[in-house]
């Protein structure tokens, strides 16, 4: 890497976390300028009811419930069949590793990738699969966000979110629009392909080649409508759960639920996670909810502990249970290949146990495997 890019980069590895520990700050202004009673969060949190607590938390299982039975369902596509338990495993390890490491986004995808592999899926499939759920989930969510934009416009406010939401909409829907004629697409992305390799050197090969493989690969894995219909079903169970998780965050800590706003208030704040500022949108989110919360009413220091509740629950709760499942599926996938790898020495053992057997020996009894040159009968 040249060393304007490594000064550039290092540049936004500290400027993200600033951004985000700035968004984190102004949602403390606006609440603590709007109603002085931060100081009162305290006192909420300390009186929590606790059955609402239990029902977040359920809330909060259910998405990723729902986020791994999306995934399951797109390998089952490819022909690949995996156990409901290592896939939710999957999904919580490479949800803490994304909520952790400042590359998560990259690093998430590797380890999803790995372990599709793992239990039986091929390169194609295991990548097809990783783009997939991450379309699928960016689909969806944006969905939601444009059905929490047009109940917000119906009360008048829309936290000026309109253009924001409605181009993420366009951007989302080209997507669709893309993968349903995916054909016309790859066959006139040559040009770009050539751009690219002007550009960037990359991919290497004859542009017309580079797209032909890249149609196969795309069409090489074909779900039924109903395998489609399911995931975004899943997808949209995933956000509509995590959502729930929030409003149940409110009755856990004894306050109204802002209903005219929560759905547009969660959808911005989710969309503005997907950029890689923060780790799992640390301080992004915080930051991005509590600020619309408070303008749709939820002025009081009871949203700050709402908010809280909920990122216990869907951020911070989740790191150690996603890093625990990541270290139970690596021990057992180490376990697993070294018995394979102790299945393959016994197999070759007896091969050759077997070859030796078979072979003819000498008058003497003498093996004819093991005898010297001059010790053996002339044939």
């Amino acid at each position: 890497m040249p060393p304007a890019a490594r000064r550039w980069h290092r540049a936004w590895r500290v400027g993200r976390y600033g951004l985000g520990l700035g968004l984190g700050g102004l949602a403390v202004w606006a609440v603590a300028g709007k109603s002085g009673e931060l100081s009162g969060a305290s006192s909420y949190l300390t009186h929590l009811r606790w059955w609402w607590v239990g029902l977040a938390t359920a809330a909060e299982a259910l998405s990723y419930l729902a986020l791994a039975r999306m995934q399951r369902r797109l390998l089952s596509a490819g022909q690949v069949r995996v156990p409901l338990l290592p896939i939710a495993g999957i999904t919580l390890g490479e949800s803490a590793i994304l909520g952790s490491l400042p590359a998560g986004i990259v690093l998430s995808a590797a380890y999803a990738f790995r372990q599709y592999r793992r239990f039986g899926a091929d390169d194609m499939l295991a990548g097809w699969v990783v783009v997939g759920v991450a379309g699928l989930s960016f689909v969806t969510l944006t969905a939601l966000a444009a059905v929490g934009l047009a109940l917000a416009l119906g009360t008048g406010s829309a936290l000026d979110l309109v253009e924001v939401i409605l181009g993420i909409a366009v951007v989302a829907s080209l997507t669709v629009i893309a993968w349903a004629n995916r054909s016309w697409v790859t066959s006139r992305a040559v040009l770009a392909v050539r751009a690219s390799q002007r550009v960037l050197h990359r991919p290497v090969g004859d542009p017309h080649r580079v797209v032909l493989e890249w149609q196969e690969r795309i069409s090489a894995v074909s779900p039924t409508r109903a395998d489609w219909v399911w995931t975004a079903t899943m997808g949209f169970g995933n956000w509509m759960a995590d959502c729930a998780c929030l409003a149940l965050a409110f009755s856990a800590v004894g306050a109204s639920v802002p209903w005219r706003g929560l759905l547009l208030a969660y959808g911005a704040a989710q969309l503005a996670a997907t950029l890689p500022i923060t780790p799992g949108g640390l301080g992004v989110v915080e930051g991005s909810l509590t600020v619309a919360l408070v303008t749709f009413g939820g002025a009081r220091a009871s949203t700050v502990a709402a908010v809280l509740v909920y990122r216990l629950l869907s951020f911070w709760l989740l790191l150690p249970v996603g890093w625990s499942a990541w270290a139970i599926l690596n021990l057992t996938g180490r376990a697993a290949a070294g018995r394979a790898a102790a299945g393959r020495t016994t197999a070759v053992r007896r091969t050759s146990a077997s070859r030796i057997a078979s072979t003819p020996t000498g008058p003497a009894g003498a093996d004819l495997a093991t005898a010297a040159p001059s010790e053996r009968p002339p044939t």
